[in-house]
């Protein structure tokens, strides 16, 4: 814009201020982040615009973790339609009835069927679904809404992960048993939890994501990740299976994992 200004024969014979605060200058720079802001604000409507149409298009894996979400246990479909009668209910006891907190949606590897995992959020950890309630309720939602074709609902315990881990310790900062020193805190084990926090639900873990984020640790020296195990919930047994192996990464079969103990640490100097 001031170059168009410079250029122009009737306003730069008139703005020929050279100060940075000239009105004309101000105003120049008021139009142009006016129309910066609201490129930005169209280019963001246009994103939401097209995420909404992609997670609403009806049977397509993103719809069914969207409905997974949108399940409001005691509250009754419209007939016929795969949305709530909410009537009179408040915003909060709406917010209340949502008890899926998380879920991802997975084609199957081995067969034409939909996998849905599920969890809820007990004290901000994440959990299966034990009240027989709930579980024929969602169970019920989901034969309702789903399209033709075989669904199978994921609602299993956190899968169980075994960690076997060598740290080369700073001995002046962290003690044989992994506490340290200045905090009175045990570091390696926190930010093992924080990791698993930071997972997100049905995400891969990566071993090596794990190591670096513990070399962070102030008073570790190194890092050695032995082995790394998981057990999965089986149905058959209706318990979790032998522990197994895992090589660089995984997902857990729950769609999360949660650490069994911290004694697989060892400290070393």
């Amino acid at each position: 814009m001031l170059d168009d200004i410079a250029s122009s024969e009737v306003l730069s014979t008139k703005l020929i201020s050279s100060s940075l605060y000239a009105v004309y200058r101000n105003f120049t720079y008021i139009v142009a982040v006016a129309i910066f802001i609201f490129e930005g604000l169209f280019d963001q409507g246009r994103k939401e615009v097209d995420d909404k149409i992609y997670n609403q298009k009806s049977g397509r894996l993103p719809w069914y973790r969207t409905m997974a979400l949108a399940f409001q246990f005691g509250f009754d479909l419209v007939p016929d339609k795969d949305y709530y009668n909410n009537g009179n209910a408040t915003t909060e006891e709406i917010e209340a009835s949502k008890i899926i907190k998380y879920a991802a949606v997975v084609e199957s590897d081995t067969e034409s069927r939909i996998i849905i995992k599920i969890a809820a959020e007990v004290d901000g950890v994440l959990s299966d679904f034990t009240d027989p309630t709930q579980v024929e309720a969602i169970e019920a939602y989901f034969k309702e809404i789903k399209w033709p074709g075989l669904i199978t609902i994921i609602n299993y315990k956190a899968d169980q992960l075994y960690l076997n881990i060598q740290i080369k310790r700073n001995a002046q900062l962290i003690d044989n048993n992994g506490l340290s020193i200045a905090d009175a805190n045990y570091p390696v084990n926190e930010a093992i939890a924080e990791f698993m926090k930071e997972l997100p639900f049905n995400g891969e873990l990566r071993l090596s994501a794990l190591v670096d984020k513990l070399q962070l640790i102030t008073g570790v020296i190194d890092v050695t990740l032995l082995s790394a195990q998981s057990a999965w919930i089986n149905p058959a047994i209706n318990g979790y299976d032998t522990p197994q192996n895992i090589f660089i990464s995984k997902v857990a079969v729950s769609g999360y994992f949660k650490v069994v103990n911290y004694s697989g640490i060892a400290y070393v100097v």
